[in-house]
């Protein structure tokens, strides 16, 4: 059941992309160019999330299972940190120059647009290095 739930919300997230317009490049580097011309719908979109979001954490911190019964686990981490502002700003770099974070470029791939899909394959290939160099690094401290 859980996996069913899964999907259906991946798939509500992917169409809420689509229907965006937030799986299209160009409007993500559209509202990135302030000097050119400057398309403000993304700011819509992520304050639109932002709004769900809050209202959805507001309502988690009073609940201890999830609504299908699992145990609920929200974020405890408080302070920010060097490897936090680091990854924001990698992830700020890689949105800005591909126009893609992760969610839409996995719609995009999905629809068959190719530049979507060396996105994705760089992003796994970076991400299995980092795994990679977090290991090393764990089995040298130790």
């Amino acid at each position: 059941m859980h996996r069913i739930f899964e999907f259906i919300v991946g798939l509500l997230f992917g169409v809420g992309l689509l229907l965006s317009g937030m799986t299209d490049p160009g409007k993500v580097q559209g509202f990135l160019d302030l000097a050119g011309l400057w398309d403000p719908s993304l700011a819509f979109v992520m304050g639109g999330g932002v709004l769900v979001g809050l209202f959805a954490f507001t309502f988690a911190k009073k609940r201890t299972t999830t609504f299908l019964g699992g145990a609920l686990h929200l974020p405890t981490a408080t302070h920010i940190d060097k490897r936090l502002v680091l990854g924001g700003l990698l992830f700020g770099a890689g949105w800005g120059l591909a126009g893609f974070c992760p969610g839409p470029a996995l719609v995009s791939m999905a629809a068959g647009q190719d530049k979507a899909l060396v996105f994705v394959l760089a992003m796994l290939l970076g991400m299995g290095l980092y795994e990679w160099a977090e290991r090393k690094a764990h089995t040298q401290r130790s």
